[in-house]
């Protein structure tokens, strides 16, 4: 029996806790019109707690992925889900604005631990074979969260506006509850590594300054790319087609809607197929061209439906590209390493999620088309970094196995 088969029932722990705080982090989309009205908050100040979730997951993953490996995974996750309860509650009870950003902020500390700590989980309980289908099935709860958090937050904001956060911290408090009994640790105890140590007195900073020389750091750079990409799209494209095509909020949330479903299908279906079949580099590589491509045809496409295809073409191929790159990532690590790799995965994603929409915010004001036109180009250029280091990232990830 194949061991994703026989831990089935911690993978599907492990689902329902990320799928929740991706969840849990979608509520606060269609409330945050209502608290700025409520707290008398602008857009600027919005923009800054979604950098401070950001921001604060940024310098907590590497911690907390260093920490998986010490401690284990199934603690990390615990506390974590322990963490993000008190971030929903402190959300719900917030009467000014500074309490919103420590509540962001206990939220960006709750998915640093958990995100990275179930990625290493899935590493330790999934051979190498079946890794890429362990990967597509958590980055699918992923998804999946994203997809159904704002329909959720704005259903429950009919029985109160602050009803969806009291309803996610007491969920996030019963998942704690039901993994701290039903999941079993994946490792009885932390390997020695010299390098581990070493990496535990440096800063994250140094961390990231030292990562270009680990043999997974063009990895790295492609999850950067990637979130930067992805975000620079969504951060605009509401206003992009409301100025340029008019497109009601209805239209634009089924257009993503619709693009991110796909992306979650295709993760729980034929992933790890794809991936068996064409491999890791292939993969990422057709992804990041795709991407860009299809990113740069948002600015010439007329007409819904085109949209619509271009749209779905994008998610697509980002939703592929987000566990093909983690899957890559988890290959190449040591088996001491896995915690802390999966978080400098968070910590660069988070990276790209903060400078993303501030880029895309600032050429937005400049001209409708630019975000677009620079989001396109790093992709491309992205995609041919990985074709020039392809070779060499398969080779090392032979020598892992």
């Amino acid at each position: 029996m194949s061991l994703l088969l026989r831990n089935r029932g911690a993978m599907l722990m492990l689902m329902i806790s990320i799928f929740l705080t991706f969840t849990g982090i979608g509520l606060v989309v269609p409330i945050l019109p209502t608290y700025m009205n409520e707290l008398h908050i602008g857009g600027s100040v919005v923009g800054m707690l979604v950098a401070a979730f950001s921001l604060t997951q940024l310098i907590v993953s590497p911690l907390a992925g260093r920490l998986s490996d010490r401690m284990g995974r199934k603690r990390i996750i615990v506390l974590g889900l322990i963490v993000f309860a008190f971030s929903e509650l402190a959300f719900g009870v917030a009467h000014q604005p500074w309490m919103l950003f420590v509540a962001r902020m206990l939220g960006g500390i709750g998915a640093a631990m958990i995100m990275p700590a179930v990625m290493a989980y899935v590493a330790d309980t999934t051979s190498m074979d079946e890794r890429a289908k362990g990967m597509g099935l958590i980055n699918a709860a992923i998804t999946t969260g994203f997809i159904i958090g704002p329909g959720i937050g704005g259903y429950l904001a009919e029985f109160g506006i602050r009803v969806p956060f009291f309803a996610a911290a007491v969920a996030a408090a019963f998942v704690a509850i039901l993994t701290f009994i039903l999941l079993p640790e994946s490792r009885a105890a932390a390997v020695h590594d010299p390098a581990s140590a070493q990496q535990k007195s440096e800063s994250l900073v140094a961390q990231l300054l030292r990562s270009y020389r680990e043999p997974y750091f063009i990895g790295l750079i492609i999850v950067f790319v990637m979130s930067f990409g992805l975000a620079n799209y969504e951060t605009v494209f509401g206003l992009f087609v409301d100025r340029k095509f008019g497109f009601t909020p209805k239209d634009i949330a089924f257009v993503l809607t619709f693009g991110s479903i796909a992306g979650a299908v295709v993760q729980l279906t034929v992933f790890s197929w794809i991936l068996n079949r064409f491999g890791e580099n292939r993969v990422i590589s057709v992804c990041l061209l795709a991407s860009g491509v299809f990113i740069l045809l948002t600015l010439f496409v007329h007409g819904y439906f085109a949209i619509m295809a271009v749209t779905f073409i994008v998610f697509l191929a980002m939703d592929i590209l987000r566990p093909a790159v983690g899957t890559q990532l988890s290959k190449m690590a040591g088996e001491s390493q896995q915690g802390f790799v999966m978080g400098m995965n968070s910590a660069y994603t988070s990276l790209g999620n903060i400078a993303g929409p501030v880029v895309a915010g600032i050429l937005f004001d400049l001209d409708i088309n630019y975000p677009y036109g620079a989001a396109a180009l790093v992709l491309v250029l992205c995609f041919l970094m990985s074709l020039s280091t392809g070779k060499r990232m398969a080779r090392r990830t032979m020598q892992a196995k």
